[in-house]
């Protein structure tokens, strides 16, 4: 999963922290570069444990101390150079909203393009910028080819944005659901690969597959579906909602004819920001949401017609791969994996009654977790920890049969923040039995 050879060569390469020199302290500046000097050596578990440099890091954040912020899962902050990027970008619209925004800004979005594309690793062609995953995912949902009779493959684990869509195309135009059902966390390829087998048919049109499941963090073998999917000639769209970003990978390992990313989660971009993946091949036949002059062309541009939105959210996107980039994506997976790792291992021994919903094996997780307790109410937990001193904001996961609470931390969050996790789990635990 961590390869240290991989990870050494492309460290050298990384963004420069002096290409965020006007934004952070000389003395922080100074600091991240010996950091990185000093990690050059290192292996990735090794990096993962730095505590120096991930404080570094942390200090380049504008994160308040309370509440303790690990519901990241939902929308990560932005670290300081995003937000001034985003800052500089919306005076300047405001200068001439018509001119900077129409004239200026709006042709800046071809480099935008092109880095985004890189990062990615795909064809800066087959990628639109837009504002998150829901809307990348319903276009590619409302706008595909089906016909009445037409099935779809889907789990009760998707998001619900994307469950509900399926269901309206399902409503409006006749086609047919056939629903998977995990019981998580699995740790099989062949059985979860299996189970997406078993359901496919002659009628079988698209299967739609959730990267990493937002309730638990859940890691799906996308490529191995995507895979079996082509030979049967089905179409494959992916969700990699919470997996770009934080997991390292190319979009082209998976190999997916459609994918929807939001940019403003793992990415720490602007809120609101997303990005839509379609193969080239498939551009010319999948309709735009938003009505374009030439809806049937082969140029991915025509899923950009959104009409007035913020620019300077969209442009401040280029400091946020930067920033991701610096900090280098293997390590970022790695440091992730490693905060899961560390908190949950602690509470299993500390916290009485504590039940897991999340694989430890790097293959199927990496850094959210979701925990329940036996006998207890998790809303009741979770109000107990954002009740005490620290004020602890976590994920509720109210989903089908699952009720938990979903622990996500981000590159900011500390060793320390999650001793106090820990100790204040077993408190409220403990003080909600004796009630």
């Amino acid at each position: 999963m961590f390869n240290r050879r991989n990870f050494i060569q492309k460290i050298g390469g990384a963004a420069g922290a002096l290409a965020f020199a006007p934004y952070l302290s000389s003395s922080l500046v100074a600091s991240l570069e010996a950091a990185k000097k000093r990690m050059l050596g290192m292996s990735l578990e090794a990096c993962a444990k730095d505590e120096d440099f991930w404080r570094l890091i942390q200090q380049a954040y504008s994160v308040a101390p309370t509440p303790m912020n690990l519901n990241n899962g939902g929308v990560s902050p932005q670290p300081k150079v995003v937000q001034e990027a985003f800052e500089r970008y919306n005076r300047m619209s405001n200068q001439g909203p018509s001119y900077y925004m129409w004239r200026i800004l709006d042709m800046g979005r071809e480099p935008l393009r092109e880095h985004l594309a890189n990062m990615a690793g795909c064809d800066k062609e087959e990628i639109a910028i837009n504002r998150n995953a829901s809307e990348a995912l319903e276009t590619i949902i409302f706008g595909m080819r089906l016909e009445k009779g037409d099935e779809v493959i889907l789990s009760k684990q998707d998001y619900p944005n994307m469950i509900n869509a399926w269901k309206q195309r399902e409503q409006r135009d006749g086609i047919v659901l056939k629903w998977l059902d995990f019981d998580l966390p699995m740790e099989d390829d062949d059985l979860i690969v299996g189970l997406y087998e078993k359901a496919f048919s002659a009628k079988t049109k698209v299967v739609h597959i959730t990267h990493m499941i937002s309730w638990t963090g859940q890691i799906l073998p996308a490529k191995k579906i995507v895979d079996v999917a082509r030979k049967r000639g089905i179409v494959s769209v992916v969700d990699a909602a919470h997996s770009f970003a934080q997991l390292h990978f190319k979009i082209h390992d998976i190999g997916p004819d459609y994918l929807g990313v939001s940019l403003h989660k793992w990415l720490c971009a602007p809120f609101g920001t997303g990005m839509l993946y379609v193969k080239k091949s498939n551009i010319k036949n999948l309709w735009p949401l938003f009505a374009n002059g030439e809806p049937e062309k082969d140029d991915i541009r025509k899923f950009e017609s959104l009409g007035t939105r913020s620019f300077a959210a969209e442009h401040a996107i280029e400091q946020a791969i930067n920033f991701h980039e610096y900090i280098g994506a293997e390590r970022k997976q790695a440091r992730l994996f490693y905060l899961k790792d560390y908190w949950s291992t602690k509470a299993k021994k500390e916290v009485p009654g504590i039940h897991f919903h999340t694989s430890f094996k790097a293959a199927y997780s990496c850094g959210i977790c979701t925990v329940s307790f036996d006998g207890l109410d998790i809303q009741k937990v979770a109000n107990a920890l954002y009740g005490g001193p620290h004020k602890i904001h976590t994920g509720i996961v109210k989903q089908d049969k699952l009720r938990g609470i979903r622990i996500s931390p981000n590159v900011y969050t500390l060793e320390r923040d999650l001793d106090i996790l820990v100790d204040e789990l077993k408190r409220c635990v403990l003080a909600l039995r004796e009630k």
